[in-house]
């Protein structure tokens, strides 16, 4: 037994009619599509959180605030996953 009762074996016929149906180009335009509105929410739920924390006045030892270091640390971890 595989997932949810259905054997490896049927998920493959089912994975083979999927790309035969769809094509691999349009499977692979769906999937970055939705990795990119996956990025996208990340981005907004960070971009509340900045704005959040700016509204509270938190700052760190040099003045800096910690809103700017966590969207230089989203910058960095984006420009690696684009790498990859």
């Amino acid at each position: 037994m595989g997932f949810g009762g259905i054997s490896i074996w049927q998920l493959l016929i089912i994975l083979l009619i999927v790309v035969m149906l769809f094509g691999t180009k349009k499977l692979r335009g769906m999937g970055s599509d939705l990795g990119g509105a996956v990025k996208g929410f990340k981005k907004a739920l960070n971009s509340e959180d900045d704005e959040a924390s700016k509204k509270d006045g938190k700052e760190g030892k040099d003045g800096s605030d910690e809103a700017f270091s966590t969207s230089q640390r989203n910058l960095e971890s984006d420009k690696q996953e684009q790498k990859h």
